[in-house]
C-alpha cells in the first residue's frame, strides 16, 4: 500500500512538472492557462479574472449620453537612426585623431557600398582628454606619486540614417569590422505625421455619427442635450515598449557530459517588442504587424446632459386705483362736485 502512494505521488510531482513546462518563456499571470481548464468537460472556466469581471458588470442607466471613442495607427517609420558610439586611444593626439579617422572612413567605405553616403552619416565628437598615470619617484627617505600624461582618449558618436530596416544588419557588420560595438540606441522618424492625426480624426469623426444615430434611434433627441468635449493624442516609439524576461530555467551541459550533477548556472535575460494592444480602441489601423512600429493615437470623448428645462413664467397683473376727491359746499347744500386733481 505504501508503495502504491509513492508511486501516485512520483506521478503527481511528474505530471506538475511537464504542465510548467508548458509555459514558455513569456511568464505573465494574466496569460498563463491553466491546462486542467482546456480538458475539463463542457465549457472551460475563464481564467482571467479582469475578462470575468467584465461580463458580470453591472450596468447604471442615465439620461447622460456619453460618447467615448479611441482610434490608433500603426505607422510604419519614414527613416531611421542608428547612434554608435566609438572610442579610440592613442600615445599622442595626432596619433588618436588618425586612428579614429581611419576607423570612420573604414565605415563610410562600407556602407556606400550598401548606398548609404556620407550625406546619411555625422560625426558628434564628445570628448578628446588626455590620459594620466601615477609616477612614483623614490628619495632617500620617501616616495613622490605625480600624475603624468601617458596617452589621450577620443570619444566620437556615430550618426547613420536608413531607410530600411534591411540595411540595419549591414549596418553593424560594417561598424563591428572596424571594432565598434556600442549601439547606443535606434530612433524611429515620420515625415507625414500630420496626416497620420487627420486620418484619425476623420476615423474618430465617423465613430461619433454612428454613436449619435444610435442614440437617436433609441429616442434621444440630441438637439435637446448641451454637450462638453475632452480630447488628447499621443505618440509612441518601440524604444518605450521593450520589456524584458528570463528564461524559466536553464543548466549547464558540461555538467552533463562529465557525469556531473547537473548544476544550474545564470538566467539570461532577453527582452522583446511589446506594442500596446487594442482590445481598448474602437478602430485600429494597420492592425496586423511584422516589425516594431511607431503607435499614434486619438481619443474624443462626448458628454451630453439635457438642457434645463425653461420655467413658464405667468404673467403679472397690475393693479391701478384711481383716487377720486370730492368738495362740499360749507352752507350746507347737498351740492356735492367732483375736484379735477388731473
Amino acid at each position: 500500500m505504501k508503495s502504491i502512494n509513492l508511486t501516485l505521488l512520483l506521478f503527481l510531482i511528474s505530471c506538475s512538472s511537464i504542465i510548467a513546462q508548458h509555459r514558455g518563456n513569456y511568464n505573465e499571470i494574466t496569460q498563463d492557462i491553466s491546462r486542467q481548464n482546456i480538458l475539463s468537460s463542457g465549457n472551460a472556466q475563464i481564467y482571467n479574472p479582469t475578462v470575468q469581471q467584465q461580463i458580470n458588470q453591472t450596468l447604471y442607466p442615465s439620461n447622460v449620453l456619453t460618447v467615448d471613442v479611441k482610434a490608433l495607427q500603426n505607422a510604419g517609420a519614414t527613416t531611421y537612426t542608428a547612434l554608435f558610439n566609438v572610442s579610440q586611444m592613442g600615445s599622442t593626439a595626432e596619433m588618436t585623431s588618425q586612428l579614429m579617422k581611419e576607423r570612420v572612413d573604414h565605415i563610410k567605405n562600407r556602407l556606400n557600398a550598401i548606398g548609404i553616403t556620407q550625406n546619411n552619416m555625422a560625426i558628434d565628437v564628445i570628448s578628446f582628454i588626455p590620459i594620466y598615470e601615477v609616477e612614483v619617484t623614490k628619495k632617500l627617505f620617501s616616495k613622490t606619486y605625480t600624475e603624468v600624461p601617458k596617452g589621450f582618449e577620443l570619444q566620437q558618436n556615430i550618426h547613420i540614417q536608413f531607410t530600411k530596416t534591411s540595411q540595419f544588419e549591414a549596418i553593424l557588420e560594417a561598424c563591428a569590422q572596424s571594432e565598434v560595438y556600442n549601439l547606443v540606441k535606434v530612433d524611429y522618424y515620420i515625415d507625414n505625421i500630420q496626416e497620420v492625426y487627420k486620418n484619425l480624426q476623420d476615423e474618430l469623426l465617423k465613430l461619433i455619427d454612428e454613436k449619435k444615430a444610435y442614440y437617436k434611434a433609441l429616442g434621444f433627441d440630441m438637439s435637446t442635450y448641451d454637450v462638453a468635449i475632452a480630447d488628447d493624442k499621443y505618440c509612441y516609439f518601440p524604444k518605450d515598449f521593450y520589456q524584458s524576461y528570463q528564461a524559466y530555467n536553464s543548466t549547464s551541459v558540461e555538467a552533463l557530459d562529465k557525469n556531473k550533477g547537473v548544476t544550474t548556472v545564470k538566467k539570461q535575460t532577453s527582452y522583446y517588442y511589446q506594442p500596446l494592444t487594442y482590445e481598448n480602441y474602437d478602430v485600429v489601423i494597420n492592425p496586423s504587424i511584422l516589425e516594431p512600429v511607431v503607435q499614434i493615437g486619438m481619443n474624443i470623448k462626448l458628454v451630453f446632459t439635457p438642457k434645463p428645462k425653461e420655467v413658464k413664467v405667468a404673467p403679472v397683473v397690475e393693479t391701478k386705483i384711481d383716487h377720486k376727491y370730492y368738495v362740499i359746499s360749507p352752507n350746507g347744500t347737498i351740492d356735492v362736485k367732483e375736484l379735477n386733481t388731473k
